[in-house]
């Protein structure tokens, strides 16, 4: 008598792995990524270096500490990405220890302390950004506009800038978008005084404004981001979310009172508006896994995005409404789950409807 094999349960299978999902992201961010590296030169290219290097050291120390081997999981790409992700919301001129710093707070804070890949509950970028940009708000505020990488600080120069802390460059510092709005409004000035004419949105959509890797080239971005949706390795749901929420906001409330409040193309294409709709907020760990539920953080996230950039402190509230989303994660997956396959939406097991019996087989019996 021959012995039967096993047969496993039924299973999905899909060609992405967690390695293969980390890189398709990092791919899709590149081209921006290479043309921010461009557009801020030297300074630029050292403080991305020093950040994603120092991300995959300290994950390496934080598996070691956890005694998990190295090999299986240092190479699965997480750790390069949420060093990737931390550089692009850093001020391209900033120190490197900055970098380091919330290299460090991404992966041993917010990702580590959980538990590790999967367990943790905010996204580890993000709550690096929000805790630099409160302890240290001068260096994550000073912005430098983008000269290109032929015609900005040479490479000694850009060392002493970045690992020196040398300010002696001959770029002026300036204010972001946001930065200059929010500033503005503040002393009084109208809307339709301050806000960009089509010259300064071309320059957003492009990439040829101040800010970071991620709040520069908004059509690189958003390319990218479309690169991800056609790979299947997200959705649309969240950020068509994000990006209709903050549009239908800003349309409203510009439409009410246009000398206080700016248009949606304004809040779409300056700062990390589609960074965050596409490669934040869609993280998977973070964000709800049903439809629904996509969709309700989605909005969420836009809402709070316009709300602090409207009436918050800080010009840009992308990562403090992530966070403040990422908390509401579990309570949106208590009420909108998926239905089990077999039940109802509420547990209880779906009624087995009776197979109709065909004239043939009435007849048979009889």
């Amino acid at each position: 008598m021959t012995a039967q094999p096993l047969l496993a349960a039924p299973h999905t299978h899909t060609v992405f792995t967690v390695s293969r999902t980390m890189l398709a992201v990092v791919l899709a961010l590149a081209p921006a990524t290479f043309f921010g590296l461009y557009q801020f030169g030297w300074p630029a290219v050292f403080l991305f270096c020093v950040t994603v290097l120092s991300a995959y050291l300290f994950e390496l120390a934080c598996l070691w500490v956890a005694g998990k081997p190295l090999g299986q999981f240092a190479r699965d790409g997480s750790a390069l990405l949420s060093g990737w992700l931390v550089a692009m919301t850093l001020p391209p001129y900033a120190p490197w220890w900055v970098g380091v710093i919330g290299s460090g707070i991404a992966i041993v804070i917010a990702k580590h302390l959980f538990g590790g890949l999967g367990q943790n509950l905010f996204n580890p970028a993000m709550v690096a950004r929000a805790m630099l940009l409160i302890a240290l708000p001068v260096q994550m505020t000073t912005w430098v506009p983008p000269v290109g990488l032929f015609d900005g600080p040479g490479f000694v120069h850009s060392l002493a800038i970045t690992f020196a802390g040398s300010t002696e460059f001959d770029a002026v510092s300036s204010a972001s978008t946001l930065s200059h709005i929010k500033s503005q409004l503040g002393a009084g000035a109208s809307m339709g005084a301050i806000t960009p004419d089509l010259a300064d949105l071309k320059a957003r959509l492009i990439g040829l404004v101040p800010g970071s890797m991620g709040e520069t080239s908004t059509v690189l971005i958003l390319l990218g981001g479309l690169a991800l949706v056609f790979m299947r390795i997200i959705t649309l749901a969240i950020p068509l979310s994000v990006l209709g929420t903050i549009a239908a906001l800003s349309a409203i409330a510009s439409s009410l009172a246009p000398d206080r409040f700016a248009p949606p193309i304004l809040h779409l294409t300056s700062g990390s508006t589609m960074l965050c709709a596409f490669f934040i907020a869609t993280d998977y760990v973070t964000s709800p896994v049903s439809a629904l539920g996509k969709m309700l953080y989605g909005i969420g996230i836009g809402a709070l995005i316009f709300v602090i950039r409207t009436w918050g402190s800080f010009p840009e509230g992308v990562a403090f409404a992530v966070l403040l989303m990422n908390a509401c994660t579990p309570l949106i997956e208590t009420y909108v789950r998926p239905r089990v396959f077999g039940r109802t939406r509420t547990g209880k097991p779906l009624p087995i409807a009776k197979p109709k019996r065909s004239a043939k087989d009435t007849g048979a019996k009889a």
